[in-house]
């Protein structure tokens, strides 16, 4: 994994702002049941910033993806009422590790298609993300997830390398080939932000595809 982080670095520098730390996966980081993929991140999470010493995950210091993590079961409620109490700066190095023990014991990796951070949350172009699919491929590989759910069209057919509407393909299982295996993959609508509208779908999706009931 540290050579993948030493190339995500790398490509913040071409795709990212110079000013933030590119952020990468992290949770349950062998063989979990689920592998989470979204698009890229922002400044909103506290570990882009460079003073930060702790934790480099995926939605420290926000709200939304919690929320979300709870409605599908994959989460505890109990930690996600202290979240909700938090403004972005009470967010200490230490509770950062306390809310992803809580997804690495839930057998969750979470990630990003791109790790670049960007100032905001305007898309990125198919060009951008196409740099990072073969290392993204390499990092599921070696996690080796059970799963894997895409979040959003875009994501999702850069990865599955096929034009996919989530839509028309809820819960349909695509086999998405790294190596030698083949990996049972779905696409998801995209749970936050612009996407939260649809929220509701990915969370039946999910507790469907896991047999949550």
């Amino acid at each position: 994994m540290n050579n993948l982080i030493k190339q995500y670095d790398k490509l913040q520098n071409e795709y990212g702002s110079k000013e933030l730390n590119s952020v990468y996966g992290c949770g349950c980081c062998q063989n979990p049941r689920v592998a989470l993929v979204f698009m890229n991140p922002t400044k909103r999470n506290i570990a882009t910033d460079k003073a930060w010493k702790g934790l480099k995950a995926q939605w420290l210091g926000t709200k939304q993806i919690w929320d979300f993590l709870v409605s599908c079961d994959l989460f505890s409620s109990k930690i996600n009422e202290e979240i909700k109490t938090k403004r972005p700066k009470d967010w200490t190095p230490e509770f950062c590790e306390y809310v992803y023990e809580e997804v690495k014991k839930q057998g969750l990796w979470i990630t990003n298609l791109a790790k670049c951070t960007q100032d905001d949350a305007r898309p990125l172009p198919d060009q951008t993300f196409l740099r990072y699919k073969d290392l993204l491929k390499e990092e599921l590989k070696l996690v080796n997830p059970q799963k894997i759910f895409f979040f959003g069209n875009q994501v999702s057919s850069i990865v599955l390398d096929q034009t996919i509407t989530v839509s028309t393909v809820r819960q349909k299982k695509f086999l998405l080939k790294i190596g030698n295996k083949e990996y049972e993959s779905y696409a998801l609508f995209y749970p936050v932000g612009n996407g939260r509208f649809n929220q509701h779908k990915a969370v039946e999706d999910i507790k469907q595809i896991l047999e949550i009931t």
